[in-house]
């Protein structure tokens, strides 16, 4: 498995043998999930977006901070947008893509596409350029998120949909298989949460073609390398939205901003 893996085509069914690759190692990768055209439109409306809000002054969404940065030029960029399938039609339209209800079949009964909960849809825009602040992120798990807010840890899975197209230099997504298997103490204490960026020897680099969608599993350890490139060559977007099962908890206007999000860098 370490450096390489085998890549999927999602069809009308999660079919048997994409099911048991998911269940051994908590991820799985489709190609083609998007055409060429919708990756151009989706990054048009996150730009549209992006200037109402710099425009707007705006710094949280449903109580999620907004992660500004600046860009190669040095003009000012959102590199970490929350819910941004509620601030344009297009993405709105996107999320209810029925080919996602087809994912939810991997968590089972009672899962759903949680576009209103948790951060909503999530857009990460990250650039490699010499006032960057967004261009890697340490060690951890996405299952924390619920030890911090004190409830028992439900079933979630991260859905991203690649808007780049990278290669291992480009740095981005390495998981380490299997690890969503691990128990409560490997989860807590396997490494030091978003202070460790060390490559593990163990880990598999997710390498996408622009369109492509991942699925991976919140127990899985994962970080978000840094790319080796620098400039136009290192900028990289992707979509995450969550596949949730539990309690139905849906984020609004006057939504509290969490314990873990007052911290710099530790969002995802």
């Amino acid at each position: 498995m370490a450096g390489s893996y085998p890549k999927f085509t999602l069809g009308s069914t999660i079919t048997p043998h994409q099911q048991a690759f998911f269940t051994q190692h908590g991820f799985i990768h489709f190609s083609g999930f998007i055409k060429p055209e919708t990756v151009t439109d989706i990054i048009k409306a996150s730009e549209q977006v992006q200037q109402q809000w710099i425009d707007q002054k705006t710094e949280k969404v449903n109580g999620v901070p907004i992660k500004y940065g600046k860009d190669l030029d040095g003009s000012p960029i959102v590199q970490r947008f929350a819910f941004i399938n509620k601030h344009h039609s297009l993405l709105h339209e996107f999320s209810q893509d029925p080919r996602f209800q087809t994912l939810l079949t991997l968590i089972g009964d009672g899962a759903r596409l949680g576009t209103d909960e948790k951060d909503g849809m999530v857009f990460n825009h990250y650039v490699n350029g010499p006032e960057s602040s967004f261009t890697k992120m340490g060690w951890h798990t996405d299952g924390l998120r619920d030890i911090f807010h004190g409830s028992r840890l439900n079933p979630m899975l991260n859905v991203g949909i690649h808007l780049s197209t990278l290669k291992p230099e480009n740095g981005g997504l390495r998981i380490l298989p299997g690890t969503h298997n691990q128990n409560l103490y490997q989860m807590l204490f396997r490494k030091k949460y978003f202070l460790d960026h060390d490559t593990d020897e163990n880990e598999v680099a997710i390498t996408p073609t622009a369109g492509d969608l991942t699925i991976h599993d919140g127990r899985l350890w994962h970080r978000v390398a840094q790319s080796n490139v620098i400039g136009e060559e290192s900028r990289r977007r992707v979509i995450y939205i969550p596949i949730i099962a539990g309690k139905y908890e849906p984020k609004h206007a006057d939504s509290p901003t969490a314990f873990y999000q007052r911290f710099a860098g530790i969002v995802k």
